[in-house]
């Protein structure tokens, strides 16, 4: 084991378009191909069941951390599963030792995972890379938002090159 931790932020709705978890599928199996531990929310809802799937059919490390009160949801088989008490904590408890944070499509969660990081990122508490899977453009609008605080002022040039857009599987595995 190399040590390596990524983390997956992604939806726990399942009723999203195939697409997502087909992507899902394959940046988890590109991530445990090159060595990673697979962190993420660890329940049985949505991608997230499918991201942990994923890695233990690839034979990856699994940790799952999940808030108390999603008791009875969490994923079966994970090898490391951590209880927190507020999702705040979760959160905190997710990036622990990460070095790649990985935005799949997801919901308003997802968001809130990927903005915390960024946040995160730019005040130098975190040296993760993040790396943003725009599957079929799910994430142009925050790509052009990103856009917009530059030439706004709000961001700075080089944090921005820190927030990585990819729109294929070919694309993903280059950032590895």
């Amino acid at each position: 084991m190399t040590g390596k931790k990524a983390l997956f932020f992604c939806a726990a709705a399942s009723s999203i378009d195939p697409k997502y978890n087909q992507a899902a599928r394959e940046a988890v199996r590109a991530a445990c191909l090159c060595g990673y531990e697979i962190v993420s929310g660890g329940t049985t809802k949505g991608t997230m069941k499918v991201v942990s799937d994923t890695a233990r059919e690839c034979g990856a490390r699994v940790k799952g951390v999940l808030p108390r009160f999603m008791e009875g949801l969490d994923y079966p088989d994970l090898d490391e599963k951590i209880w927190t008490d507020t999702m705040a904590e979760r959160k905190e408890e997710m990036r622990r030792g990460v070095s790649l944070a990985v935005a799949l499509p997801g919901g308003i969660g997802t968001l809130d995972e990927l903005a915390e990081t960024c946040t995160l990122v730019r005040l130098h508490q975190s040296d993760a890379k993040i790396v943003i899977f725009n599957v079929d453009g799910f994430y142009d609008i925050l790509e052009s938002l990103f856009d917009h605080y530059v030439e706004t002022g709000m961001l700075d040039v080089p944090t921005r090159k820190k927030y990585i857009f990819v729109r294929t599987i070919e694309e993903f595995k280059k950032e590895l």
